[in-house]
Formats: structure tokens, sequence, C-alpha cells
């Protein structure tokens, strides 16, 4: 956006997508504060390893100056995929999910932390809480805080995730349970202490699966080993097995008499975990989600187009932040930048949530299908 004056640009969210388009702004000299409601880069765990994609992820990572980075860093034989039969554990001759050929593995929180390690100092507020976001008359906006203090800015980009507060003002859409639930675990210094499971899962991604239940492991780095067990149950399915979800041998329990009669070395994954299991629904925004243009606003990631997690989500995120800032950097105006972006943005990801709603579809059929 060629101009001696530099719009205010807020993005509110420090996810991958927020970082993004924050470094590649700041590569090309604009200003951009990024608000965060969490209190620090270590507030939480970050989640698992990502696959990040040739197409999507790495173009965004090549706009952000980062790709050499992220290859010093990321694993490449985590691209391994194998798949064990249920009832026997033996590998299956079956051809890992189709995604992008080069698309090395790497940690959530590594490839957050490499983002947040190259902005200027001061760009992430920490603790800032967005509650909502209102019109100011004259084309700008007021970012309200949850300490009820307030900031104003000519761009709002709504890169809070799943549950977004920005979204509210361009949608009426909200996320709805789609009948899918994972149930998390994990396992600490597998190849010392679980060597048997370690074996078993390789060097990135094992699947067993049959009708709608499947046990996914993925090698994470530091000798780490997240279990998701997936399967289709209604949303309050604790609620009917009277399982209180903090009762870690009573989740294991009923977990292992929905896996009845897979092979014992499968079911040691269940068996044998670290800590307890997290409970993670499955919530999608509708497909397509899209909405009617307005000045100063837009969204990007999961606040856009909230999907199944079955590897694009992130890789889009981040495309969504190189997409827009490369729209800022270049359109004669700050409106044409959204526009072009949301022109890009919005066909892209309509495309790829149908492409995840039918993965997962193959991952654990409804039934009758």
């Amino acid at each position: 956006m060629p101009s001696t004056h530099h719009p205010r640009i807020a993005v509110v969210g420090a996810g991958l997508g927020g970082l993004v388009c924050a470094r590649v702004l700041q590569l090309h000299g604009r200003p951009v504060t990024v608000f965060e409601r969490e209190a620090s880069t270590g507030a939480r765990p970050q989640g698992g390893s990502l696959d990040i994609h040739a197409a999507t992820g790495q173009v965004a990572l090549r706009a952000a100056e980062l790709l050499d980075r992220f290859h010093a860093v990321a694993r490449p034989e985590g691209q391994e995929w194998r798949m064990l039969d249920p009832a026997t554990a033996a590998v299956l001759p079956v051809e890992a999910p189709g995604h992008d050929a080069d698309s090395p593995e790497i940690d959530r929180g590594q490839l957050r932390g490499l983002l947040l390690d190259t902005l200027a100092e001061g760009t992430v507020r920490w603790d800032h809480a967005v509650t909502g976001v209102e019109p100011l008359g004259d084309g700008t906006w007021r970012l309200l805080f949850d300490d009820g203090s307030t900031e104003e800015t000519d761009l709002v980009v709504g890169a809070d995730g799943a549950w977004s507060r920005v979204r509210a003002t361009l949608s009426d859409a909200t996320p709805g349970y789609n009948g899918v639930t994972f149930v998390e675990a994990g396992f600490d210094d597998c190849d010392a202490r679980h060597p048997a499971l370690a074996g078993l899962v390789g060097n990135g991604t094992m699947l067993a699966s049959t009708g709608s239940r499947a046990l996914l492991a993925q090698r994470n780095s530091n000798g780490h080993i997240r279990l998701y067990l997936a399967f289709r149950a209604p949303h309050d399915w604790h609620v009917a097995a009277e399982v209180a979800l903090d009762d870690t041998a009573a989740v294991r329990a009923h977990l292992l008499t929905m896996f009845e009669g897979w092979d014992e070395r499968l079911l040691a994954l269940v068996r044998e975990n670290d800590g307890e299991f997290v409970n993670r629904p499955v919530f999608v925004l509708p497909a397509p989600h899209a909405w009617e243009h307005v000045p100063g606003i837009t969204l990007l990631g999961d606040a856009a187009h909230l999907m199944p997690p079955v590897g694009l989500g992130a890789n889009l995120a981040m495309l969504d932040g190189a997409d827009l800032a490369h729209a800022l950097i270049t359109e004669s105006t700050l409106d044409d930048a959204v526009r072009a972006y949301e022109s890009l943005m919005l066909p892209r990801s309509a495309q790829a949530a149908r492409e995840c709603a039918e993965a997962l579809d193959g991952l654990l059929p409804l039934e009758g299908s």
C-alpha cells in the first residue's frame, strides 16, 4: 500500500496466522500490533506436531523469510505414515493420506516461537484479551479489552481462533460440534520409557482405524508421542457413560471398552499413557463460511474457516496471514487490500473445508455410508 502514512493495523490473536501477517508487514516497514489474551508465550501448551505443506505453509514461511530457519529445525522423517490393522497391529500396504510430498513436521510451539523471536520487541502485547470491537463511524475501529481499556485502529484482523470475539462483527456463524471427538493422551521420553510403543509408532504418524473408531499416534520432538483416540459420539458421551473427565482411571476403562477386540499392542497406547486424558470434541464453522465485506475489519485462520483437524488448518492460517500482509503492502488503499485478500481467501477456504470434511469422513465413516 504505497503511502507516506501507514494505517494502524491491529491483529487480534498471536497464533500462527496472526504472527505470519505481522512478520511480513514488519519486513516491509509497516507498523502492526498483535493483541494476545495469554499472559506470555509459555502460558499454555501449544499442541502437537504440524506437517507444513509446500503449497501453503511453506509459501507463507518463504514470504516471512523464515523458510531456511524452519528447515533447520523441522523433522522431514516425521512425514512417515504407517497404517496398522486394528486386530493384528500388522503394517498395512496402504498409501498415506494425500498431501504434499514435501511436508516436514515441526512442533506447533517451535514454529510459534520461531515467529515470535523474529518480531520487533513489543509487537505482541500480552495479557490483552479482546472482548469485542466497535465502529467509530469514520471507518476506524475501537478494540475493547476485558480490563476496560480500549485501543483505536484503522484495521482489525481477527486472528483469534475458533471462539473469535471479532467474528461476530462480520458473521452470525458460530462453531458447532460435528459429531467427532478426539481424546488426547501423551508419552514422555518414549524411546527410553516405552520402546515397544515407540517402535510401533515409528518416526511420524501411526493410524489404526475401523468403522467409527481410530487410534492416531504422532511423534513430536524430544521423544514425546501424542495419542489421539477418535470416535463418533454425542458431545456429552462421557455423561451418558457416567464417566468424569478428570477421573483418569475411569476414562481409561471406558475407552478400553470402546476399543475392545483391538490388538493388545495398540491397546497398550491406552493403558500406559503419562498423565490425564484430554477431551477434544471437534467443532467446525458452517462451510462455506463467508460474509459481506465491511471496511476496516477482516478474519483469518480458524476465526474465518474453522474446519476438522486433518492437516490443513495451520497451513491455511499462515497462508492467510501472508496473503493479507501482501495485499496490505501492494494495494493502493486499505479497503482495496482487504477486498483483494477476501476474494482470494474465501473461495480457497470453502474448498479446503470440503476436503477436510471428506478426509474426516474417510477416517471415521458415518454409519451406513
